[in-house]
């Protein structure tokens, strides 16, 4: 009997067959599928890829799961965020140019200010240079962190106060020598700060008990003295190479580029002489700003004004090498001197003028700052101002006009008890009344 002669047979073995065939294709599309789809997706990256111009990866990068529920706490070795400076030494440099308003309508010119009293560490230019020194001197081997090294140095009190934070931040101690008629803040700040001050009685530098040679002997004798492995470093910032290297890396590109180059005049006084030439030799002769005037502000007493303008270094009453007096014969620290350091030297030729403050101008200008300006300085400070000022009315008369820069060296409050106590005890605190800046000053327009 055929299966044609009977219909319901057919029709089931049909459906057998058929229903065979469905599972058997079933199952072969399942393993066929994740292949299609896998086709499927790479056109359609290729497509998208055509119209949006780029090219995009055969496969998906896997999906991570990240848990935002728990505040992440950096480690020690964390990366630092650029925003955030590492230790006190990141705080120093890239201090703000500002214009001092009431001097710049006074004279017709915009005066400003690199205010270095804002440098992070000591407050004052030094900063710059005491880190330099120090970087220097471990690369050359010279001092060892952590190892009971210490600094020396023979300072009226800027560098030292700067050195003492630095040494406390970066592993060493520190010694400093300076002259008994400093003022008792520098001093006593000093103390606060870890150091050692040694004070000595004001003597000329041909005697060894000046205080710079007392603080060269001193590191010599370090090693026999303490005998424990640790070295005696002295810094030497009156001749050390790193002093006016510190300046022209750092302070001269900072004021080129936050003026962008619009100098007429760069006004600075020198006690070392390494702000005044690191910063001339950058402006001269490392970005040829050979118009920019150069100009020396010298406090009374100094011979460093007569060197500039008549090629000799002397008072009315002595020869160049003969002095063995104090120092300088004013009331302003930290700049001023009667000898040549090498620093000095380094920019003496770059020195275009120089101008000659007595005490009285500065004391009337730092109090002109605080009246008019709200601005409270240290002695030299305000000897670069009265120079800033008569530097701008030669400008002007010269016809020539433009901007000048000086220098805010440090706060006011390191010279309470011997400047400002002085321009208190002469009545300088009053007000000036009617009397304009230069009738002040007795300068002329």
């Amino acid at each position: 009997m055929s299966v044609s002669n009977h219909p319901k047979a057919y029709t089931s073995a049909a459906l057998v067959v058929a229903f065979t065939a469905g599972i058997c294709l079933t199952l072969g599309f399942k393993d066929l599928y994740p292949d299609l789809q896998r086709r499927f997706e790479q056109r359609k990256r290729s497509k998208n890829a055509a119209l949006y111009g780029h090219r995009e990866s055969s496969f998906l990068p896997p999906v991570e799961l990240e848990d935002h529920t728990k505040p992440q706490t950096p480690g020690p070795d964390s990366p630092t965020p650029p925003t955030i400076q590492i230790g006190v030494e990141g705080l120093i440099g890239q201090t703000k140019l500002v214009r001092i308003k009431s001097l710049s309508e006074a004279t017709g010119c915009e005066i400003v200010a690199k205010a270095e009293l804002l440098n992070g560490a000591g407050n004052s230019p030094k900063d710059r240079v005491a880190l330099h020194m120090i970087e220097v001197a471990e690369k050359e081997g010279l001092l060892t962190p952590y190892n009971g090294d210490t600094i020396y140095e023979g300072t009226v009190g800027s560098t030292g106060i700067s050195l003492a934070v630095l040494a406390r931040a970066k592993g060493y101690k520190c010694h400093i020598c300076m002259p008994s008629d400093m003022s008792m803040e520098k001093v006593e700040l000093l103390h606060h700060l870890g150091a050692t001050v040694e004070r000595v009685s004001p003597a000329p530098i041909t005697s060894q008990d000046h205080f710079v040679n007392l603080a060269r002997r001193r590191a010599e004798e370090h090693a026999d003295k303490w005998m424990d492995g640790s070295k005696g470093f002295f810094a030497n910032q009156f001749e050390s190479k790193a002093n006016w290297t510190a300046h022209f890396e750092t302070t001269g590109p900072e004021v080129f580029e936050q003026t962008q180059g619009d100098i007429a005049a760069f006004v600075s006084g020198a006690g070392t002489g390494g702000t005044i030439s690191g910063v001339a030799c950058y402006l001269k002769q490392e970005v040829g700003l050979k118009d920019v005037s150069i100009v020396l502000a010298d406090p009374q007493g100094s011979g460093l004004y007569n060197k500039v303008k008549f090629g000799v270094m002397y008072s009315s009453h002595e020869r160049e090498g003969t002095r063995r007096r104090q120092q300088v014969d004013t009331m302003v620290e930290g700049i001023g001197i009667n000898r040549l350091t090498n620093n000095f030297e380094k920019g003496m030729e770059l020195i275009d003028d120089a101008i000659k403050v007595t005490d009285t101008q500065a004391m009337r200008m730092a109090r002109w700052l605080v009246e008019k300006d709200g601005i409270f300085i240290g002695s030299s400070s305000a000897v670069n101002c009265v120079a800033a000022v008569s530097t701008a009315l030669r400008l002007k008369k010269e016809g020539k006009g433009g901007r000048v820069v000086t220098v805010l060296c440090d706060s006011g409050n390191r010279h309470l008890s011997k400047f400002w106590k002085e321009i208190a005890s002469q009545g300088l605190e009053e007000e000036h009344g009617n009397l304009g800046l230069l009738e002040l000053l007795e300068l002329e327009s």
